[in-house]
């Protein structure tokens, strides 16, 4: 970056406003740190590009959905989005920042710049479950297990379809019958594991759980870890049977809802401010 910022010391001074819009963009693309200090300046450009951006993260609204621990909402929290959670239960935790109701009814009730998904009920779209589809679990009947899944399908729809400017939604792999029902349907952007984002052998990061993002105007994820895989648990997968088991099920990862906030808010940013010119 110190060499893309050495242009920006050669302009004239005509070109100083044209000079601090590009410089802008260049921060947002670089994640520059929150606490800045710029040294031998007295025009003010570097500092109130610095300014500019921070109030950018300010303004644009982020909405977590289907989610209650609070891991995704508190990381982009962090990165200074104004950020929201909601979701038909309340929060573990309590918080000012979580709505409790339907996301399809909250999406409407803001101008949300980006929206994610974090834990649509998926059980009958995903592809370990499609055999309930042929022979219904103990105590349950096929009807059951087919309208599930077009309530399931239903909600992804009303999401994936939904008119903001960023979106991403996290599911398992779906069977064919989940995207039959998924209207204007794509295949998912990218699938990642847990520890590619992790750098703690024995963090919640480090686990092996395959996980699919749909999204809609937002970059893959770059990978932040720095394990390789070998030493993942498989907690998910052997999770014991219990009443809280999908909710141990669908628990966020930190690094990679850090991964999130700082690549996808600045993507949501940039956004936001290409919208408004």
């Amino acid at each position: 970056m110190g060499n893309q910022l050495d242009m920006f010391n050669n302009g004239s001074a005509s070109q100083s406003g044209e000079r601090q819009t590009d410089l802008e963009q260049l921060i947002l693309e670089a994640n520059a740190a929150t606490k800045v200090l710029v040294g031998c300046e007295t025009s003010g450009i570097v500092r109130s590009a610095f300014e500019r951006i921070e109030e950018s993260k300010r303004n644009t609204k982020v909405l977590v959905g289907c989610e209650t621990s609070g891991i995704v909402r508190q990381a982009f929290l962090d990165q200074g989005y104004d950020t929201w959670s909601c979701d038909i239960l309340p929060s573990d935790t309590p918080s000012n920042r979580h709505i409790q109701g339907d996301v399809r009814d909250v999406i409407t009730q803001d101008d949300f710049d980006l929206v994610f998904i974090g834990h649509p009920p998926c059980t009958r779209l995903c592809n370990s479950g499609v055999r309930w589809l042929s022979k219904a679990p103990p105590n349950k009947t096929l009807e059951e297990m087919w309208r599930q899944l077009d309530e399931g399908a239903e909600l992804f729809s009303d999401l994936w379809n939904a008119d903001v400017p960023c979106l991403a939604i996290e599911n398992p792999v779906m069977h064919k019958h989940a995207k039959k029902r998924i209207r204007n349907y794509e295949h998912f952007a990218q699938s990642v594991q847990p520890w590619e984002f992790a750098d703690d052998p024995d963090g919640p990061d480090n686990v092996k759980k395959r996980t699919c993002f749909w999204t809609r105007n937002l970059p893959n994820l770059k990978k932040t870890g720095t394990l390789d895989g070998s030493t993942a648990r498989d907690d998910i997968h052997k999770a014991s049977p219990s009443k809280d088991r999908w909710k141990i099920r669908s628990k966020f990862y930190p690094a990679l809802a850090a991964a999130m906030a700082d690549q996808w808010g600045r993507a949501a940013s940039i956004t936001r401010q290409e919208l408004s010119c």
